[in-house]
């Protein structure tokens, strides 16, 4: 038979988790990465140098010419990371009030359409079982 050896077992190494995430995340870059990208690649004289460079950040060449065209420009701001979306617009506290007095006056006025059904109601109602109300003149108090 064979001699049972002694030798230490190879190190399993750790296998990545091939699960793709469930939302693939925006890479966002800095003015300052950008600004060195684009100097590298102002540098590159050789053919096939700006390829590797593009590989190596793991960059498409669309960043670099739109990276390129805001930089002569002159829009340092459009370097920048921005804020995706709609932008923020502060509301005007007097507009607030109104819209919330426009919301309390219609609720008030459908409550107040609902009690003048109840008094019709409850005249014809007295009317026809014959009980008298007591006569009001119309104002509160």
């Amino acid at each position: 038979m064979f001699p049972l050896s002694k030798s230490p077992k190879p190190e399993l190494q750790p296998v990545p988790d091939p699960e793709v995430s469930d939302r693939p995340r925006r890479r966002k870059f800095t003015a300052k990465y950008k600004l060195a990208v684009l100097r590298e690649l102002d540098a590159c004289s050789e053919p096939g140098q700006i390829g590797a460079v593009l590989r190596r950040e793991g960059l498409y060449s669309s960043h670099a010419t739109s990276w390129r065209r805001a930089r002569e420009a002159g829009e340092l701001q459009g370097l920048a990371s921005k804020k995706r979306g709609r932008p923020h617009t502060p509301r005007n506290r007097l507009a607030l009030e109104v819209e919330r007095l426009e919301r309390e006056n219609i609720r008030l006025r459908e409550e107040l359409r609902k009690a003048s059904v109840i008094i019709d109601v409850q005249k014809k109602l007295s009317t026809i079982l014959g009980i008298s109300l007591p006569e009001t003149d119309g104002s509160d108090g």
